[in-house]
């Protein structure tokens, strides 16, 4: 009798285990109790082993990129953080938007606002972006999947990018980009309900043009980043003009 049982429950869990891969032999006998109530997890364990099944555990992708502190940056497009913040419109369709801000001068990089940001979107933002203000050193960002795709990766691999990855659960890791998407929210979002993308879209532009040049930042000297950038550049290059390698000798 328990030999004639256990050929059964053995082609039962053969089945199950078939049908969901996923699912080890505690899942498994969770679906067999209703139907065998006298039997125990232990006698599922066995069987379950002798029939040689075995959940494929699932590899964790490499993670290339280094997790390390927030590093405070000393030059603009030295490191741009960024992240992903989600609203909606009036009609509840869900809108995504990608915000990008440079660690040193706390402009806005950019803003990105579509219905779907794929890594291969992500790529093709910071590529236009870079053909005005030109490629940072380093990205920081979460382990979302945009972050760690195979377009994304192989962007910053291409361009020479350092990616620099925070550890999980410490968003203040990416100090920057959370406090950028508070203001934007409270100054920009808030109470305030999109009817279309091209609203949304034009909208965030606008805060973004004021964020960068009109609004003072009380950590840049209460002037606008935009403002404390050009500052920056102009010392820099008159620092390059006086330096001993860019003066020429008179025979």
């Amino acid at each position: 009798m328990a030999s004639a049982l256990n050929t059964e429950l053995r082609e039962q869990i053969v089945a199950l285990a078939h049908a969901r891969r996923r699912f080890g032999h505690r899942r498994i006998h969770d679906l067999l109790q209703p139907i065998y109530p006298q039997i125990n997890v232990k006698r599922v364990c066995r069987l379950y082993r002798q029939a040689d099944l075995a959940v494929r555990r699932r590899r964790k992708a490499k993670r290339p990129a280094q997790r390390q502190p927030l590093v405070l940056a000393q030059t603009p497009n030295e490191v741009w953080s960024m992240d992903f913040v989600s609203d909606s419109l009036a009609n509840g369709r869900r809108l995504k938007l990608l915000t990008v801000a440079d660690d040193y001068s706390h402009e806005c990089v950019d803003i990105a606002v579509d219905h779907s940001i794929s890594g291969q979107y992500v790529t093709r933002v910071l590529e236009q972006v870079a053909r005005f203000r030109g490629y940072p050193q380093a990205v920081r960002t979460d382990n979302g999947p945009e972050f760690t795709s195979r377009a994304f990766l192989a962007w910053t691999q291409a361009r020479g990018i350092r990616h620099v990855l925070i550890e999980p659960g410490k968003p203040m890791q990416n100090a920057y980009i959370e406090s950028f998407n508070g203001k934007r929210r409270d100054e920009c979002l808030n109470e305030q309900w999109f009817e279309t993308l091209t609203q949304a879209r034009t909208t965030v532009a606008a805060w973004r043009t004021d964020y960068n040049e009109v609004r003072p930042h009380s950590s840049l000297g209460r002037i606008p980043p935009a403002r404390f950038a050009a500052q920056q550049r102009r010392h820099a290059g008159a620092a390059a003009r006086q330096s001993p390698n860019h003066l020429t000798s008179i025979d």
